[in-house]
C-alpha cells in the first residue's frame, strides 16, 4: 500500500523547491498543471532565469507578464500560442524546432529538467498516477528529471493506455480542484466545408485517419459522417473524432495494429470530450516517441494524415508554422504523421490550405488579399513539410497529388487550385524561376 501523504505537498513548498537557472518542464495543452502555473509568479522575486519549456500553453498566468519575465523567467516551447507570440520580441522567449515523437527525446539530450509537472487523476489503488490527458513527452522528460511532481485533481479524466508514473516514480503530489484547459469548437466557414468535401472525397471506408482541430479539420470530420468502419491513429484527439465515435463511423475494425482502439497520444477540447475520455477502453493514450513513429504509423494500412499549412510555395515546400520569422506555432506531428501515411500500405498525406488569406498592409493600412499559393516562401519561413514529403494538396478549388512529380509538374498543379486571380501571376513568375517553358 502506497502512502499518499507521504509525498503531498503544498503549491507554496512546490515552488520554493525552484531555483536559480532551473529548467521547468511543464506537460503539454491540457496536461498543464493550473495551480502551479497560476501561482508560478510568486516565485519571480526570488529567483532568476529558471527556464519554463511548454507545448501548445493554454493556461493563462501571470508569470508570463513582461515584467516577470525581464526578472525571473525564460519561456523555452515546442509550439506557439497567442499568449507566446504576444511576448515576441522580448527575447525571453524562444521555440524549440522538432518533430513531435523525438520532442522529449532530444530535450533531454540537450538539458536534464529540475522539474518536471504535469496535471494527472488521482492516483489508483496502486498508486499509479496516468496524466490528464497525454503522454507526448512527459514521461520521456520525468525519465531524466531530477524532480517529478504531479497536480492531482478529480476534475481530471483518467485515460487508459501508456499514459502513467508509478508511485516511486513521484517525488511529490500537489492538490487542485484544476479542469483540464479547453478550447471552443469552431465553426467550418464555406471555405471550410468546400475544402473538407474534397477531404473527405479522398478517404475511403475503412482508412485510418488523423486529423487535428480547426475549421477545417472540423469540416472534414463533419463530412466524415458518411464513412464506415473508419479507424483513429492520431497525435491529438478531438471533439470531432469524438463526435465520430458516438455515431459508430469508427470502429477500428479493419486496422492491423490496436484493433478497435482510438490511439492517440493527447487530448484538446470541450469538457464533453474530458468526460466521454474518462476509463473509456475503447481509447487508448500512448507514448509519443512510439504513437508518432513514423514506423508505427505506417503499421496501420490505408492511413490518412490530414495537416493544414499556411502557404506552400510552387515546389511544394509548406510552411505551417510561421508567418515569415514569426513563429505562430510549430511544426508539432505534421512530418511525422505525413511521413508516416505515405509509407503505409495505400497510405495518403493531406495538406489543406485556404487559396488566399486577407492581410492589412502596414505601410497604407488597406486590407489586401494575399495567395497562399506562392512563387517562394516568405523571407525566414519554416519549412515544417518538405518538398520531398508532401503527398496530396487541397484548397477551396480542389485536391492535387504531387507525389513523384518534378518541379514543372508541381507547377502546374499547384497554380491550378490556387485563387483565379493569382494564376496568371504565379504562372508568369514560375516561367521566371525556369520552372516552367
Amino acid at each position: 500500500m502506497f502512502d499518499y501523504r507521504s509525498k503531498l505537498i503544498s503549491v507554496d513548498q512546490a515552488l520554493d523547491l525552484i531555483q536559480d537557472n532551473d529548467t521547468i518542464t511543464v506537460g503539454l495543452a491540457a496536461n498543464e498543471p493550473p495551480e502551479f502555473l497560476t501561482n508560478l509568479h510568486r516565485a519571480a522575486d526570488r529567483v532568476r532565469d529558471v527556464t519554463v519549456t511548454n507545448c501548445l500553453p493554454t493556461v493563462p498566468g501571470q508569470y508570463l507578464s513582461p515584467e516577470c519575465l525581464e526578472r525571473a523567467f525564460l519561456i523555452d516551447s515546442w509550439f506557439s500560442t497567442p499568449q507566446l507570440r504576444a511576448l515576441a520580441g522580448t527575447g525571453r522567449v524562444s521555440y524549440i524546432p522538432n518533430h513531435l515523437h523525438l520532442a522529449g527525446t532530444k530535450r533531454n539530450h540537450f538539458v536534464e529538467s529540475s522539474i518536471m509537472i504535469s496535471l494527472a487523476s488521482p492516483p489508483d489503488a496502486s498508486g499509479r498516477i496516468r496524466f490528464a490527458s497525454g503522454n507526448t513527452y512527459e514521461e520521456m522528460i520525468a525519465s531524466r528529471a531530477k524532480l517529478r511532481i504531479l497536480e492531482i485533481s478529480p476534475n481530471a479524466p483518467h485515460c487508459q493506455g501508456q499514459n502513467y508514473l508509478e508511485w516511486d516514480q513521484v517525488d511529490y503530489v500537489i492538490e487542485s480542484e484544476a479542469r483540464p484547459a479547453t478550447i471552443p469548437a469552431v465553426e467550418p466557414n464555406d471555405k471550410d466545408l468546400a475544402i473538407g468535401r474534397t477531404i473527405a472525397d479522398l478517404v475511403s471506408d475503412g482508412d485510418c485517419v488523423q486529423v487535428g482541430i480547426g475549421g477545417i479539420p472540423n469540416a472534414v470530420c463533419a463530412y466524415l459522417m458518411e464513412k464506415r468502419d473508419l479507424g483513429i491513429h492520431t497525435e491529438m484527439m478531438t471533439t470531432g473524432i469524438m463526435d465520430l465515435m458516438r455515431a459508430g463511423v469508427v470502429t477500428g475494425a479493419r486496422k492491423q495494429i490496436d484493433v478497435g482502439l482510438t490511439v492517440f497520444t493527447f487530448a484538446l477540447g470541450s469538457p464533453e470530450l474530458y468526460d466521454f475520455m474518462d476509463d473509456n477502453p475503447d481509447l487508448f493514450t500512448g507514448r509519443g516517441e512510439i504513437v508518432n513513429d513514423p514506423y508505427v504509423i505506417a503499421q496501420n494500412d490505408n492511413q490518412v494524415s490530414i495537416n493544414t499549412t499556411v502557404e506552400v510555395d510552387l515546389t511544394g515546400q509548406c510552411c505551417s508554422e510561421s508567418i515569415g520569422t514569426l513563429q505562430i506555432s510549430g511544426t508539432g506531428g505534421q512530418s511525422d504523421t505525413a511521413v508516416g501515411a505515405q509509407m503505409s500500405k495505400n497510405g495518403r498525406s493531406i495538406i489543406a490550405l485556404y487559396s488566399t488569406v486577407q492581410k492589412k498592409n502596414r505601410q497604407t493600412g488597406q486590407v489586401e488579399v494575399i495567395s497562399k499559393i506562392v512563387p517562394t516562401l516568405r523571407p525566414g519561413a519554416a519549412v515544417s513539410l518538405s518538398r520531398n514529403d508532401v503527398d496530396w494538396v487541397v484548397t477551396e478549388y480542389g485536391a492535387v497529388n504531387l507525389r513523384g512529380t518534378n518541379i514543372r509538374e508541381r507547377s502546374r498543379r499547384l497554380i491550378s487550385i490556387a485563387h483565379p486571380d493569382f494564376r496568371e501571376s504565379l504562372e508568369s513568375q514560375a516561367r521566371g524561376f525556369g520552372y516552367l517553358a
